[in-house]
Parts: structure tokens; C-alpha cells; sequence
């Protein structure tokens, strides 16, 4: 169980100062590790915990908490939910003195403009890796595809998006 433990605080804390540009862009990371290196969770069970987390109240990233309890209950979920959160926690804290310390110097722009396509790339490469874990079938890429269109083309909150995905699921194949 230790060994279990100290391989889950390592895996979140590289994780957590990988989280560049959002939470979501270490998912591919997050799933890699969790499901192909150490084999703790199927596929199934990364989209199920990720779908839930997503569902629920609180941070976008509250499927870290669900993989610590799978994994190692109590103590799995506490040493994840640390070492996820805390050392980007320090790092942002940081970084936004120096931040503010050169506020008026042109290079931030710039900066802040190469950072935007970077996190565009990470958190499309997440939804792939999800929506590829997720759908077994051509029909379940359908809805997928579909309801990925309406929810970049329009302003619908994304739990009416999850609750209409699920309903066609359900009605097309008889599972949600």
C-alpha cells in the first residue's frame, strides 16, 4: 500500500506542474499513467471517474480525488488531492509576483500569445483521448461529434450537453 501510495504523490506532482493552461491538458498524461503504466483503472473506469467529476460540484479536476480513492481509498484520495493541487499552487504563487513585477514590459504580450495555441493543443488532445476512451462504437462517435459541434457552436451549459449525450445513449442503445 505505501508503494502504491508514494507512485500515486509522484505521478500527481509531475502532473501538477505539467498542468499548464488548465487542468484538462494533463489528462492524456493523467490517463497514460493511471490506466497504461500502472494499470490501477480500465479505460472505462478513466471515463466513467472523468465523466462523474465532471457532473459534480467543485473543481473541473475533481477526477484526481475519485482515481486516489479507487485506487487507495482514504489515503489515495488525500495524497492525490495534495499532490495535485500543491505544487502548482506554490508554482502560480510565484509566478504571479513576478508577473506583476513586469507588468509593463512588452514581452508579456507575446508570451501570453504563444501560450494560447499551446493550451488549445493540450486540451483538444484531452478531449480526444476522452471521447477515444469513451465511444465504442460508430454511433457513440456520433453523438460524441454531435454533441461536441453544439457545445462549441452554442452557449448550452455543459451538464444539458452530458444529460442530452446520455438520453441518446440511452435511447439508441439501450445504455447510458
Amino acid at each position: 500500500m505505501s508503494d502504491t501510495l508514494v507512485s500515486l504523490g509522484l505521478i500527481f506532482s509531475q502532473l501538477s506542474v505539467l498542468a499548464f493552461g488548465g487542468g484538462a491538458t494533463i489528462l492524456p498524461e493523467m490517463q497514460r499513467q493511471v490506466v497504461d503504466v500502472h494499470h490501477w483503472i480500465s479505460n472505462e473506469e478513466f471515463s466513467a471517474l472523468f465523466a462523474l467529476s465532471q457532473a459534480a460540484p467543485g473543481p473541473n479536476l475533481m477526477v484526481v480525488t475519485l482515481i486516489g480513492w479507487h485506487v487507495a481509498g482514504f489515503w489515495g484520495m488525500l495524497v492525490t488531492t495534495l499532490a495535485k493541487f500543491g505544487p502548482s499552487s506554490v508554482i502560480t504563487i510565484v509566478a504571479l509576483h513576478a508577473w506583476e513585477r513586469f507588468k509593463d514590459k512588452p514581452w508579456r504580450g507575446y508570451v501570453q500569445a504563444g501560450l494560447l495555441p499551446v493550451t488549445a493543443g493540450l486540451v483538444a488532445a484531452s478531449a480526444i483521448l476522452i471521447a477515444r476512451a469513451a465511444d465504442g462504437n460508430w454511433l457513440l462517435t456520433a453523438i460524441t461529434i454531435a454533441v461536441g459541434l453544439i457545445g462549441w457552436r452554442s452557449k448550452l451549459h455543459p451538464l444539458w450537453l452530458l444529460a442530452g449525450g446520455s438520453l441518446l445513449g440511452l435511447l439508441f442503445l439501450g445504455q447510458i
